[in-house]
Formats: structure tokens, C-alpha cells, sequence
């Protein structure tokens, strides 16, 4: 089978690494992670990443428990994806794999600058990038970084991979036993309906860019493979 899409930009929520633990990063998925990266990588994908920062610190909640601004606590949230990001490398790093981190928000001594082109020039070395520290701007989440740094480095679809959920449902599956799954929509959908899988600037982004998403279950193992080769699994969403 020919591949379907050749680089791609997966986004990992911060929970995802949280594993069986209340807070923090947790072995197991961060080692699953990297292997499903592998799987990809043997299959001369070329790979970014972008990770969120919930299981650490969310921005928004955080911030005001803990009376701070909303800006003070979104910045706390993108040092949160720096962490979580230097231990994706470090993951991958033990595999073999070339990776390097790119950081929204300058620290020279632990990741390099984004430099978009220079980005591109990694992807095509057959090295992964991991995109830091979101924007690098406050009240702006990590859905719309990784929808922008795809635009930016023109991947071919945002894997969207979530914590425990298999797709978008028609209601929460937690609590509405009778939700199903939609395997196929568009971004209008998303956006009119307010659904909560992603943001909506994210969303618009990638309509703007016709970038598809497809959101699934990370521990589904070997669903990235599948999606690259052109299988629709968990939801599918683009222009109809």
C-alpha cells in the first residue's frame, strides 16, 4: 500500500502522559508514545509533535485557583509543555531516534529557537520535531499551536490523539450511554456545534489550510500506522 500522507503533526494532550497517576508524566505512555512514532518513523513518515501541559499545570483553572492572571497562567502552562516535551525526547532519544525540541518562548541552553524553515529542514533529515511552549503567546490553547506549526510546516493531517476517547461523539460517552461515534464530518460541524473535541480557531485553521484531523484513541495501538495509510479510524474530519 502507498502511504497517504507522508508528514504529519500529532498532538498529544498533557492528561494523555498522565497514565494511571493524578498528576505528572507517567512511563508507560510516554514509552507507548515514542513506539507509535517508531511505527510511523519505519514508515518514512515525517513526524512533529505537538504536546499539551494539563497534566501539569492548565492555564486557564489553574491560574485562578491560585489567584494569578490569565496571562501569568497561560505562560505557566507553556513552561508545562516544555517539560513534557523534553521527555518525549528523551523517550525517543533511547530508541535511536533523531528528535529535536523547538520552543515558542526562547531557552537556548535546552531547545532550540522555532525557526519554521529550519523545522522543515529536520522533518526532511528524518528527524522528529517537537514544538514547545504553544504559540508562545497567552490565551491561545495547544489545539491552535499545533493546528498553526501544521499550516506552517504544510503537514498533510493533524492526528489528534486523545486521552481515553476513540473520536467525537454525538454526546459525552462517559455519561450518555446511548452518544455514538461519528466517523465522518467537517469542520463546519465542529465550529457550528461547539463540539469540545478541539478549539474552534483551531478548527478554522486547519479549514483554511485544508488540513483534515483525525482524532482517535492514543492507546489504541497502531492506529497512526492505519491513518497514514489512508484508513479512517476513530473520526475523520475535513471539507465534504
Amino acid at each position: 500500500m502507498d502511504l497517504k500522507y507522508k508528514r504529519v503533526l500529532l498532538k498529544i494532550s498533557g492528561e494523555a502522559l498522565l497514565g494511571e497517576q493524578q498528576f505528572g508524566i507517567d512511563k508507560a505512555p510516554v514509552e507507548m508514545m515514542c513506539e507509535e512514532i517508531k511505527s510511523l518513523l519505519e514508515n518514512k513518515v515525517q513526524v512533529a509533535v505537538v504536546v499539551g501541559g494539563g497534566n501539569i499545570f492548565r492555564g486557564m483553572k489553574n491560574s485562578a485557583a491560585l489567584g494569578m492572571d490569565r496571562a501569568s497562567g497561560d505562560y505557566v502552562g507553556m513552561l508545562a509543555t516544555v517539560m513534557n516535551a523534553l521527555t518525549i525526547q528523551s523517550g525517543l532519544k533511547k530508541m535511536g531516534i533523531d528528535c529535536r525540541v523547538q520552543s515558542a518562548i526562547a531557552m537556548n541552553q535546552i531547545a532550540e529557537p522555532y525557526i519554521r524553515l529550519r523545522a522543515i529542514r529536520h522533518l526532511e533529515k528524518g528527524r522528529v520535531v517537537i514544538f514547545a511552549a504553544g504559540t508562545g503567546n497567552p490565551f491561545f490553547t495547544t489545539d491552535t499551536a499545533a493546528a498553526l506549526r501544521a499550516s506552517e510546516i504544510n503537514a498533510e493531517i493533524m492526528l489528534m490523539a486523545k486521552n481515553g476517547v476513540d473520536g467525537v461523539y454525538t454526546d459525552d460517552p462517559k455519561t450518555n450511554p446511548d452518544a455514538k461515534l461519528i466517523k465522518e464530518m467537517n469542520y463546519d460541524e465542529i465550529i457550528k456545534n461547539d463540539l469540545k473535541v478541539m478549539d474552534t480557531a483551531a478548527c478554522d485553521l486547519c479549514k483554511q489550510n485544508k488540513i483534515p484531523i483525525a482524532v482517535f484513541d492514543f492507546k489504541a495501538k497502531g492506529s497512526m500506522a492505519k491513518i497514514v495509510y489512508g484508513e479512517k479510524i476513530g473520526t475523520h474530519i475535513e471539507s465534504k
